[in-house]
């Protein structure tokens, strides 16, 4: 099973956060290559989780990806813009 899906990595103190928006799944590491491993074996667990407890068509269809005649799963948004903002309020 494949699933083609976004990574966004930023720093905050001295760790790496790594998310999956897609899924709504994080994870950290001291380094970018750590953070990086531990988000997709935290998105392997999830998936295998969610296939345990029967609910990974579910979680599939909640996190709105789609899926290839070959069985991948992927997102059909398209990241477009993604800037940092100041918002006076």
């Amino acid at each position: 099973m494949l699933f083609k899906i976004t990574e966004e990595i930023w720093k905050e103190g001295n760790m790496y956060v790594s998310h999956c928006p897609e899924l709504d799944v994080s994870s950290c590491g001291r380094n970018i290559e750590e953070a990086k491993r531990n988000l997709k074996e935290t998105i392997q667990i999830y998936i295998e989780e969610t296939q345990k407890m029967g609910t990974f068509n579910r979680f599939i269809e909640e996190c709105g990806l789609d899926t290839t005649q070959e069985g991948s799963y992927y997102s059909n948004k398209q990241l477009i813009d993604f800037s940092a903002i100041e918002v006076a309020v």
